[in-house]
């Protein structure tokens, strides 16, 4: 069976391509592993040297780049070109970073001399999913190969043209041949490769599903795992807040990358004595988004990015409104050619519903009213994701206790969640387990070899 890249604004196919054959991946394995015997001996310098050229090459071919994007998985092209300019600056942070961060610890010990040596652990896989094609693989590479890893890339089936110019661009950047290697195949042959002695660890972004089955197949083989799956953060408003400017962030967190993030807001709650008001405004600000074509300038929401996405928001939404939801903006799909849906605002939602408990994965935001902030931290808790959290409070006692009190990985206070390479990123509960980026995540596939020394010991 082909993997197919096709055009979700227009739901047209691009190009199809042939899954490797078992041999050929077979020949991706032994590349690898004979890669990793090369890479790591190299120094600092030399890698950071191929991942400075790679960092040249996105901002060089940011356009190119976030063209393949769009023309695959929807976005709008003026937020491709961003993700491909922030690949960019994630690399620049490993090639001034790494060597710090994996310096030898010294530790006070009766021994003459005690350290801690980072090494890398050897090949690893990464499963990565379509909604960031670039910078969800690049905030995995970056450290992983300045770390001394190699790696093999099973992205996901819908961007294949994404995931052969992401080889293209580290073997351009003067990587050897099987440092990064994207290996053309469908997820049943996943468990092979993960299974495989060669292969000494995986990271997965993706579904909760998928996380499960990666973290089982894992612990079988006593592998290694990072696990970054879904979130449905909640983006707390209370009555300090700066209403316009908290009600214009959450427009934006909500639909960024057309609302198929895992850090997008989703579950906006607000107390009670400003939600009429934030309401207004942010239902107001939804409806002026401009729905259309990705490739235009002026698009403030493209497709979703496949025909199943679609239908998967679409049936979320419906039976949340049949179970007492109410629709106060959108609420249904776009007719016509591509896999459009128009941006979705829900209230009075059940508690049991899919808009209260699980991730919707496109632009529909679900408000709840509530009375105080025990209440706002009860219903942000109140998910089996725990991965960001968004606060708007002027209050310092309100921020102590939201920092404290919601269960996450990261809380923003009068921000929207984002990624950035030098702060860690990942989650807790059904959202995994692991960081990526900053100085934890340089440190998630490496070997903390313990080393005592003792010299002139008494005879």
């Amino acid at each position: 069976m082909s993997l197919a890249s096709i055009n979700p604004a227009t739901g047209e196919v691009v190009e199809t391509f042939q899954p490797l054959s078992d041999s050929a991946l077979e020949q991706c394995l032994q590349r690898a592993v004979s890669a990793f015997s090369a890479q790591q001996t190299t120094t600092f310098a030399q890698r950071a040297q191929c991942m400075s050229r790679a960092a040249d090459i996105l901002e060089r071919d940011c356009d190119r780049l976030g063209r393949i994007m769009t023309a695959e998985m929807g976005k709008p092209l003026k937020a491709a070109i961003a993700e491909a300019a922030k690949c960019a600056l994630a690399c620049r942070y490993y090639v001034e970073n790494a060597e710090r961060l994996m310096a030898d610890v010294h530790v006070k010990t009766d021994a003459t001399q005690s350290l801690v040596r980072y090494q890398p652990l050897g090949t690893i896989l990464a499963v990565m999913p379509w909604n960031f094609p670039f910078w969800q693989v690049i905030r995995f590479a970056a450290p992983a190969l300045m770390a001394g890893n190699t790696a093999l890339l099973k992205h996901a089936s819908n961007v294949p043209r994404c995931a052969l110019a992401i080889e293209k661009l580290f073997l351009e950047a003067g990587f050897s041949e099987g440092v990064l290697q994207t290996l053309l195949i469908g997820s049943d042959r996943v468990p092979r490769v993960l299974a495989d002695r060669r292969v000494a660890a995986a990271t997965l972004t993706g579904s909760v599903e998928a996380g499960r089955k990666v973290a089982a197949l894992a612990g079988q083989h006593l592998k290694k795992t990072v696990l970054e799956l879904g979130g449905s953060d909640p983006f707390v408003v209370m009555p300090s807040a700066a209403i316009e400017q908290a009600a214009r962030v959450a427009v934006d967190a909500r639909v960024v990358n057309n609302g198929q993030s895992c850090i997008a807001a989703k579950r906006f709650i607000v107390a009670e004595p400003i939600a009429d008001e934030f309401e207004r405004r942010f239902v107001e600000r939804m409806r002026q988004l401009r729905m259309g074509d990705p490739m235009e300038p002026s698009t403030d929401i493209g497709p979703l990015a496949t025909e199943e996405v679609l239908a998967d928001v679409e049936q979320q939404v419906d039976v949340s409104v049949r179970m007492g939801a109410r629709c106060l903006l959108g609420g249904k799909r776009v007719q016509g050619r591509g896999w459009f849906y128009e941006p979705t605002v829900l209230t009075d939602i059940p508690t049991d519903s899919p808009a209260a408990q699980d991730e919707i994965f496109g632009p529909v935001a679900a408000i709840f009213r509530v009375k105080d902030a025990a209440e706002a931290i009860r219903i942000a808790n109140d998910t089996c994701f725990g991965l960001g959290a968004s606060v708007w409070t002027r209050d310092p006692r309100e921020e102590e206790r939201f920092v404290n009190e919601i269960v996450a990985g990261m809380v923003f206070v009068n921000r929207m969640v984002i990624s950035d390479p030098r702060i860690p990123f990942g989650g807790v509960k059904d959202s995994g387990y692991g960081r990526e980026l900053g100085a934890l995540g340089i440190l998630e596939f490496v070997n903390a070899k313990t080393i005592m020394i003792q010299r002139d010991a008494p005879a």
